[in-house]
């Protein structure tokens, strides 16, 4: 840290570290409601429309009933909305910076709509990490079960976060010294002309069965584009997803006083909440990032929206990993490109594993993904 620095935000300490080590294997008690208890029409499409997905098996009743499922079903991600643990809100270190870097999904069945779901989780693991960003940081990982009313396991999955020292990402990291110094990035009507073609030619592959036998290794799924990103999209997701902390009036002074050190005031001295990370600059910059930036769950549900429009009705993604390598400030677009690796057979059903990469308009990387879908045969 450099001399004669300020200390703004709580740090790391080991007496910390060793309190949340003793959490590890326990059993999380149900203290985080999450934004959504049922897989409800609306719930389901607000969280589509929130990664820029209409896909009409999400969000069209009417096309829905045509399907084998009768109506409509969740898109895979929407995990997301029905754990506040699997989507980074994590406990222990109070005060330290928490970004979502990733996550490993298996899905055992999909979730129709009203299916209530039930969660249990617990932290999984603590890793020590050394990196450009923040120098010390931990890598806090979490396993969550899925399940219904019946105890049927619908998906399961690990997250995980990385807990970063704010005041030393902004004074010593490095990862972005040479974003921070460069003008941003206007667009010209051209670059914008190109970005929106990939949209108008985007498909979805539908009612039409996408068989086995005419995939091949080597093949290219459609490049999937998400941006230019705005503050009113990473809104949008929050929309669908609910940010724990994204709280109004009383309730949000009954947050702040209920947890001590997530109030961090703002230029008007108003204790406000962490997350203002996607939307404040002022406040991103604060904690080292060099603007507001995207939500990590957002970005793994790009990735599975990829695929998801790749493998038709028919298909049925199985497993799903992201990492996430970088932030996607205000301002970035992301370019995302896959191809099938391998045609497999996956406990007696047929199925395609395909690597994902996402690069943003400077070609830097920004996610990596990686997805089992399992596809139909037409010798059944």
């Amino acid at each position: 840290m450099p001399e004669g620095f300020e200390r703004r935000f709580p740090k790391i300490t080991e007496e910390a570290l060793s309190a949340l080590r003793q959490r590890i294997g326990r059993p999380i008690g149900d203290t985080l409601a999450p934004w959504c208890h049922e897989a409800t029409r609306d719930a389901i499409r607000h969280y589509a429309h929130g990664i820029g997905d209409d896909n009409p098996l999400w969000c069209d009743p009417d096309y829905a009933r045509g399907t084998a499922f009768g109506d409509v079903i969740a898109p895979p991600s929407f995990l997301f909305a029905l754990s506040r643990i699997i989507s980074g809100y994590v406990g222990g270190l109070p005060g330290v910076h928490a970004m979502w870097a990733g996550a490993e999904f298996t899905w055992h069945q999909p979730i129709h709509r009203n299916t209530e779901v039930a969660t249990e989780a617990w932290l999984k693991d603590l890793i020590e990490h050394e990196t450009r960003f923040a120098g010390r940081a931990v890598q806090q990982i979490y396993h969550v079960d899925f399940r219904d009313t019946e105890g049927t396991l619908l998906a399961e999955g690990d997250s995980w976060c990385f807990r970063t020292d704010r005041d030393q990402a902004r004074e010593a990291g490095t990862k972005y010294t040479e974003l921070k110094a460069k003008p941003a990035h206007v667009y010209s009507e051209a670059e914008l002309e190109e970005i929106f073609r990939h949209y108008a030619e985007a498909e979805v592959r539908g009612a039409e069965p996408r068989y086995i036998e005419d995939v091949r290794v080597g093949d290219s799924l459609q490049t999937m584009v998400k941006g230019p990103m705005t503050v009113t999209g990473f809104i949008a997701y929050a929309q669908g997803w609910g940010g724990l902390y994204i709280r109004a009036h009383r309730l949000a002074w009954d947050q702040v006083r209920r947890h001590a050190g997530l109030g961090i005031a703002n230029k008007y001295n108003i204790p406000d909440c962490p997350e203002r990370v996607h939307w404040e600059t002022e406040f991103a910059q604060e904690v080292g990032a060099p603007a507001a930036y995207d939500y990590g769950p957002e970005r793994c549900s790009w990735l599975t929206h990829q695929l998801t429009d790749w493998m038709g009705d028919a298909g049925f993604l199985r497993h799903h990993r992201s990492e996430v390598r970088r932030h996607n400030p205000e301002g970035d677009t992301l370019f995302i490109t896959a191809k099938v690796v391998e045609i497999l057979d996956d406990d007696g059903h047929p199925a395609a594993r395909i690597e994902q990469e996402a690069l943003n308009q400077a070609g830097e990387l920004s996610a990596r993904g990686s997805g089992l879908v399992r596809l139909p045969s037409r010798g059944g």
